[in-house]
């Protein structure tokens, strides 16, 4: 594949996808929001149906509430009582009923069928027991009921919100209610708009990556690398600027680590640590589990230093190079199975943010392959700091490899390969060389290196 495809390809699979998961994101928020939207409008809504429901039951109690304090319970009283209530509604489908609380129907100015009968074991096509929920709701001071009943105007069973309130010296439960169909077309409306507004906003993304795509490919056509150099030098910028995000990646994995999980993680042990205290301190025995989550809540926060330390260790930013690689050769040598040393030659100098982490990666790669593959038992790292730059040799007693064969096979020796692109990338040299009990990785940054590597990031 030529160098001009395959910059191209870097440059356009990256934004595809970064291009998709903008899309993903955004739709993914958008329903969220949607989700927010659709259930404020129906609290709101409710709410507006609820007082609206109070205040129809108040107005209606208001018309008997003389014949009611009247103190009278004759046959006749109750009769006016319920001519006045019958006579009241609003709207189609808006009525007022009455049951006694044997559940038989005194009054429904919709369904005139309904009055003398008992509808005590009466249930919705839900299964709920309406008039019973209806009659202890208004047994228990009043409030509101939702169950599903036949619509007047319909005819069509649909969900109602039904609020009552009992008359209990006339031994009545008196309601009314409103039917919540509507609510659901508004919903629907609502979905209907965001399933909308996503195809547009979907739409207006592939719209924005073709023509990204586009843009891409027209420079990538008219990209002219002629000369090797010019196409060494993109590579080798691009291979940096790759290293780059990486180390930024890893040092952001390596902060939210630290601040994060950990900080969650000290939190955790000092909860179940002050909840044990508690239980000794009330003379209660704490359960061993107690004792062993502490333990394993101190087993995860050392694992997530340890992870946090070789993601991004922060003394390579603190104390510099030299700490950094003491501190990694310490902890190769608390591991066991390989004696590790390590060297510093000449007078260490203060180097760029940039080759202080490309030596570290180098000796850090270096060192587990020794441990892992090579099954070295002695190692030694030498840093040597001279006027002519800084060199950084790796040295073990393993079994050695074939250096041409793992570089000419496509999946081995990938972290070789990384060690010579971070060092390439920034113009220093990378040699190795192994037979069996013998392997060294040298790596040099010339002075001229380090200079350009300060002039760039000042530029920057």
């Amino acid at each position: 594949m030529p160098l001009k495809t395959k910059i191209v390809l870097l440059a356009v699979l990256p934004l595809i996808a970064t291009i998709l998961l903008i899309a993903f994101t955004v739709r993914h928020q958008e329903r969220e929001l949607a989700q927010r939207q659709r259930a404020l409008v129906e609290e709101a809504y409710m709410q507006t149906k609820q007082n609206e429901l109070r205040h129809y039951v108040e107005l209606a109690l208001s018309t008997i509430k003389p014949l009611y304090e009247s103190g009278r319970n004759d046959e006749a009283t109750r009769q006016e009582a319920m001519r006045l209530l019958a006579a009241m509604d609003y709207g189609q489908d808006g009525y007022f009923f009455l049951y006694d609380m044997r559940g038989i129907n005194l009054m429904h100015a919709r369904q005139q069928d309904l009055i003398g009968k008992n509808l005590w074991e009466l249930r919705d096509p839900s299964g709920l027991l309406v008039i019973q929920e209806l009659i202890a709701k208004a047994k228990s001071g009043g409030g509101f009921v939702r169950y599903m009943w036949e619509k007047p105007s319909t005819k069509q069973v649909a969900p109602k919100l039904g609020y009552v309130v009992g008359l209990d010296r006339w031994e009545w439960m008196f309601g009314t209610g409103l039917y919540l169909d509507d609510i659901e077309g508004t919903m629907a409306e609502i979905d209907r708009q965001v399933t909308s507004s996503v195809a547009e906003t979907l739409l207006l993304i592939t719209g924005i990556a073709l023509l990204g795509v586009a843009v891409i490919g027209i420079c990538g056509m008219i990209l002219n690398l002629s000369e090797h150099k010019i196409a060494y030098g993109k590579l080798r910028l691009l291979t940096h600027q790759v290293v780059q995000s990486q180390e930024d990646e890893r040092a952001h994995l390596s902060r939210e680590l630290h601040d994060g999980t950990s900080q969650t993680l000290v939190s955790v042990k000092l909860l179940v640590e002050s909840g044990i205290d508690q239980l000794e301190a009330e003379g209660v025995v704490p359960p061993r589990p107690f004792s062993k989550s502490v333990g394993r809540l101190n087993d995860a926060l050392n694992e997530v230093r340890r992870i946090s330390h070789r993601l991004r260790p922060p003394m390579l930013d603190t104390l510099g190079v030299v700490a950094a690689l003491r501190h990694l050769v310490d902890e190769f040598n608390h591991l066991g199975g390989m004696a590790c040393s390590m060297v510093v030659e000449g007078e260490p100098f203060e180097l760029p943010v940039d080759a202080k982490t490309i030596l570290f990666r180098v000796a850090q790669e270096a060192i587990t392959n020794a441990s892992k593959h090579a099954f070295a038992t002695h190692l030694e790292v030498l840093l040597e700091f001279a006027d002519g730059g800084v060199r950084l040799s790796v040295r073990d007693d393993g079994t050695g490899f074939d250096t041409n064969a793992v570089q000419q096979h496509p999946s081995n020796g990938i972290g070789l390969r990384n060690m010579r692109e971070r060092l390439q990338s920034v113009g220093g040299q990378c040699n190795i060389s192994s037979r069996p009990g013998f392997t060294v990785v040298d790596a040099r940054m010339p002075l001229e290196v380090l200079d350009r590597i300060r002039n760039t990031v000042e530029t920057e």
